[in-house]
């Protein structure tokens, strides 16, 4: 699934250390030897689920003796997980809160949240992020009152715990504004992909690493959906991607996300439709 990025990163071998400056990662040298073996399980959100597989199987391409377990359970998960020591690594997809400490973060990636309808939705292609709270908030009912046909707005969101949903929340609804309660709730990026693409009159919100022909992605405030939109700042549903540890990482932990982290493998974060951070 990786053959040039993973023939590229033989060539490079390891590289760096973390750039993210909420890390307190020094440990630049060379330390990542072939003779690295081991397992490392990491769970968390779904959202980060895809990308960390691929990097896993990257990783063990340069290390066959190491296995790195990826598992999903949504944000929440992924940072009582790691703070209970039930996996080295932990994937959150939003801002931890105040409440959810002693971890240290790593800078993944950033991922923008698309506004996803019916492909055969051709009469609405932009919304403004106040339609959009409007329209999960339940104030906008018709696909009329944006321009659309004379039909009823069917919502989709994600679950509570969600990484995905609590982004959104905090980006377009704001703390007083909650998501209508007869939405219908899907438990991963894909799931809401899929049930989306059944229903002509629904929308929804995924991450960008999901879009593909089976939705169609609304611009929003006039910017469309695009990586490149996402990275200069102009589209403005945009969240971080964060590796959570607590405590000092082994040296296999810490190799994974020094390789993670390094220029050559943010290759494979674009490649998968996600905003590199270097």
């Amino acid at each position: 699934m990786l053959p040039v990025t993973a023939v590229m990163l033989l060539a490079l071998g390891v590289a760096g250390c973390s750039n993210d400056d909420e890390a307190d990662n020094n440990d630049d040298n060379n330390d990542n030897t072939p003779t690295l073996s081991g397992t490392i399980n990491e769970a968390g959100s779904t959202t980060v689920q895809p990308l960390a597989e691929k990097l896993a199987a990257a990783f063990k391409v340069l290390y066959p003796n190491v296995n790195v377990v990826i598992g999903g359970g949504g944000s929440s998960v992924g940072v009582k997980s790691a703070t209970d020591g039930t996996v080295e690594i932990g994937a959150v997809s939003r801002e931890l809160k105040d409440t959810e400490t002693g971890l240290t973060k790593y800078l993944l990636a950033k991922d923008g949240i698309a506004i996803v309808v019916h492909p055969d939705n051709t009469a609405v292609a932009n919304l403004t992020v106040d339609q959009v709270r409007d329209i999960f908030s339940g104030v906008i009912t018709n696909w009329s009152q944006v321009g659309g046909p004379d039909k009823a707005i069917h919502v989709m969101a994600r679950e509570e715990g969600s990484g995905t949903r609590t982004a959104f929340e905090e980006l377009v609804m704001g703390e007083d504004v909650r998501i209508v309660a007869n939405a219908v709730l899907q438990n991963s990026n894909g799931a809401l992909k899929t049930a989306l693409a059944g229903d002509k009159d629904a929308i929804g919100f995924i991450s960008f690493g999901y879009i593909d022909s089976s939705v169609k992605a609304l611009s929003i405030n006039g910017i469309a959906a695009t990586s490149e939109n996402g990275k200069n700042g102009t589209y403005p549903i945009i969240r971080p991607l964060y590796f959570l540890t607590k405590g000092t990482p082994s040296e296999l932990v810490q190799a994974f996300l020094d390789y993670c982290m390094s220029d050559a493998v943010q290759q494979i974060i674009t490649e998968e439709g996600y905003l590199s951070v270097n």
